[in-house]
């Protein structure tokens, strides 16, 4: 066997709690085990004689699989940077996983706790879906699974919205150095953003504050002319 292989066992599938079926293919509390199934990481060899309905539990389990391994990473990063926030990028240096990748996914995790991520649609849905406001996310997935739509056509639904109220956006540009946005880029991340929702948010935050100490001090200018 060379390398690359890394599961020359049965693959497991939840299929209910029913126990049935004996021999190679079986049910038992709940799992089916397949006998003769080899997995590499090219490579997927099924035995023959398989029947149908084993053969289709597998691709399941299989789409499961990869469904849901964009949350599994995405949180499995959080906890590393949660738990071993001066040495997870170095854990990951010594894998082969990329870490703008990897951020990407723990983004979209820090945007969608567990209880509000929607089996029914894919990890992608939720991405298309992350930088917008809480309750224009709840909406737009809400959609997408009440109506099947694809990753595809749910970006194509939020783009059309987004052109209709295009004459209420304003745009504005800055130029910054590469350190400095380095820098913003980091701040973003350690508060669970990502850089322009950052930056907006700290905008915002700067202006009310002004807007407010500049209200204080209209007030006692007032005062002090009053009396």
């Amino acid at each position: 066997m060379g390398k690359e292989a890394f599961a020359v066992v049965g693959v497991a599938i939840r299929t209910g709690n029913q126990t049935e079926g004996t021999g190679r293919n079986s049910r038992r509390n709940g799992r089916m085990t397949l006998e003769g199934v080899t997995t590499r990481r090219t490579t997927l060899v099924l035995p023959e004689g398989m029947s149908l309905d084993d053969w289709g539990a597998v691709g399941q389990h299989i789409f499961v699989l990869s469904d849901s391994s964009g949350w599994w990473l995405g949180d499995w990063l959080v906890y590393g940077q949660e738990n071993y926030p001066n040495r997870y990028k170095r854990a990951i240096e010594a894998t082969s996983l990329d870490y703008q990748t990897l951020r990407n996914y723990a983004w979209v995790a820090r945007k969608f706790v567990p209880a509000r991520r929607r089996e029914k649609l894919s990890m992608q849905h939720h991405a298309e879906v992350a930088s917008l406001p809480m309750e224009a996310q709840e909406h737009w997935l809400a959609q997408a699974e009440a109506e099947g739509w694809s990753r595809n056509e749910l970006r194509r639904r939020i783009q059309a919205a987004t052109k209709r109220n295009s004459q209420q956006v304003a745009y504005v540009q800055v130029n910054v150095m590469i350190d400095r946005k380095q820098h913003w880029q980091q701040a973003a991340e350690s508060s669970g953003m990502n850089l322009m929702e950052w930056i907006s948010a700290t905008l915002d935050n700067a202006a009310q504050r002004a807007l407010d100490s500049a209200g204080e001090k209209a007030d006692v200018k007032s005062a002090s002319i009053t009396t």
